[in-house]
């Protein structure tokens, strides 16, 4: 019978494995995640475990397993679909990350997307969007897509926000357009609400007038909102 000690032991190895795993420089970004997931479910199990007056170390080693399976969110399609768009937007100002909620989430700057006060997608931009598209319309199992514009602080309220929503439109009707179902992308105008640097000068007003591109599992949407920060 294991005891409490060889359960607290257990539970410290596990974790101590998993931390370890996860600084591995040549683990892809799935395995990251199953070996992080795991780490904090062993811990999870173990003392819910304990709490239920049940054996410790079984608690432990279930929790391993489903920690492991919510660890490992950022499947390797979602991985695929990274390395295709940041292949594509190489040499530009795009940014391709993953957030903090396993999305995959594309930055794209006023001078890559649209002219100034203009909803009519640059030459640029297509480019980076015919790559997202092709991906998207091959997805068989209904990956989703938020998509956010945003403007900086010149004009009104009543010319910005329109116009950062007439953007994520437009953004929506050129991957609709590609095959990409309409019922799997979403738009939102975010208008001067939430800038990513000051308003007081042209540099963080270039950078303020975006749109964002945010892709998650078809689980993911059904289970939160998508971060839009």
């Amino acid at each position: 019978m294991i005891t409490l000690n060889s359960a607290r032991t257990l539970t410290i190895s596990a974790i101590s494995s998993a931390i370890l795993l996860t600084g591995c420089a040549n683990m892809d970004e799935t395995q990251r995640g199953t070996a992080q997931g795991a780490g904090i479910g062993v811990l999870a199990g173990a003392v819910i475990g304990q709490m239920a007056g049940k054996n410790a170390a079984t608690g432990a080693v279930i929790g391993g397993i489903a920690g492991a399976v919510a660890g490992n969110v950022w499947s390797k399609r979602m991985q695929a679909q990274r390395e295709a768009m940041e292949q594509a937007t190489r040499g530009t100002d795009v940014e391709v990350t993953r957030t903090q909620d396993n999305q995959l989430k594309v930055n794209i700057p006023n001078d890559v997307s649209f002219a100034t006060g203009s909803a009519a997608i640059k030459p640029e931009l297509r480019s980076v969007l015919e790559t997202f598209a092709n991906g998207l319309s091959k997805d068989s199992n209904g990956m989703h897509v938020r998509i956010v514009g945003h403007t900086d602080s010149k004009g009104t309220d009543a010319v910005n926000n329109p116009l950062s929503k007439e953007r994520a439109d437009s953004v929506k009707d050129f991957l609709t357009d590609r095959g990409v179902p309409a019922s799997r992308v979403e738009t939102a105008g975010r208008g001067e609400r939430e800038p990513l640097a000051s308003n007081e000068t042209a540099e963080g007003r270039a950078q303020n007038r975006r749109v964002e591109i945010f892709l998650r599992e078809p689980e993911q949407a059904s289970a939160q909102q998508p971060a839009t920060r």
